[in-house]
């Protein structure tokens, strides 16, 4: 098994326990990914999950049983599990990334409802396109989170029965969001998320079995500082040439003058 499924399944087990944990308290689960691309391409990925209060209270080892070595060996940094003002856990995720591919494979390593991920760019001189894409939700209730290898060791989907005997489901159970952002401007016709006021781009992700097709596109046209540095690259550019031309003809004029003088000289003192 490869690093990127031990990591995707640690991950989709991990929400699986806090599934089981919901059903058996009927509390509730918030959960937000957030992607932030920088003008160069580069960026980092935050995952937020915050257990309430109830859910800490029925459940007090909450915070010991979860067994998180596993993500930190593939690199994510661990702020946390840390007590709430209001008496719940906070649990933060952190992992940088140096381009789109590796952004694309940590997205798509968090698993279920973040499905099928894509973050794209492409560049054109200066100027670059921006994607983001996904398919979000839980098409199939909590058994979305459950692999096959998983399903297969244990027989069943763990916490079936606890779910149908909680009536528990994603819809009364979790809440979660994508939050997106890209440098440039968004292409309106081809962003289909809330723009929220500091320019981020939300989706709430829906509970219900169905699933959001989520799309974003950014064109990134150069900074204004690109803008004014490259005119000036270029007056530069010809003052470097120009100086380099007048040392050249300077240094040859003084070659020639040299020669002349020596010649000179000889013509002077040789019979």
């Amino acid at each position: 098994m490869t690093s990127e499924a031990r990591e995707r399944l640690n991950l989709g087990r991990l929400a699986l326990l806090l599934a089981g944990l919901l059903a058996l308290a009927s509390c509730q689960l918030d959960v937000v990914a957030e992607v932030v691309v920088d003008p160069d391409g580069t960026g980092t990925i935050t995952v937020t999950a915050e257990a309430d209060a109830e859910l800490v209270s029925e459940v007090p080892t909450l915070a010991e049983e979860l067994v998180l070595d596993d993500i930190a060996e593939a690199g994510w940094k661990i702020d946390g599990p840390t007590a709430t003002a209001s008496g719940g856990l906070l649990l933060i995720l952190t992992h940088d990334f140096e381009g789109k591919d590796e952004a694309t494979n940590l997205l798509r390593s968090l698993g279920p409802p973040f499905n099928d991920p894509v973050i794209g760019r492409g560049q054109d001189g200066d100027s670059a396109t921006n994607t983001a894409r996904a398919n979000l939700g839980l098409p199939d209730g909590f058994a979305t989170f459950a692999d096959d290898e998983l399903v297969s060791a244990v027989g069943d989907v763990p916490f079936a029965s606890r779910f149908e005997a909680a009536g528990a489901s994603p819809e009364n159970s979790l809440n979660a969001a994508l939050i997106v952002t890209l440098p440039g401007e968004l292409v309106a016709g081809e962003t289909n998320a809330d723009v929220l006021d500091d320019g981020r781009l939300q989706w709430t992700i829906p509970m219900n079995g169905a699933i959001l097709e989520a799309a974003a596109r950014s064109e990134q046209a150069p900074s204004a500082g690109g803008v004014w540095a490259r005119p000036v690259a270029a007056v530069a550019l010809i003052v470097l040439i120009g100086w380099v031309a007048f040392m050249c003809l300077f240094i040859g004029y003084v070659t020639v003058a040299r020669w002349r003088r020596a010649r000179g000289y000889r013509h002077r003192y040789l019979p």
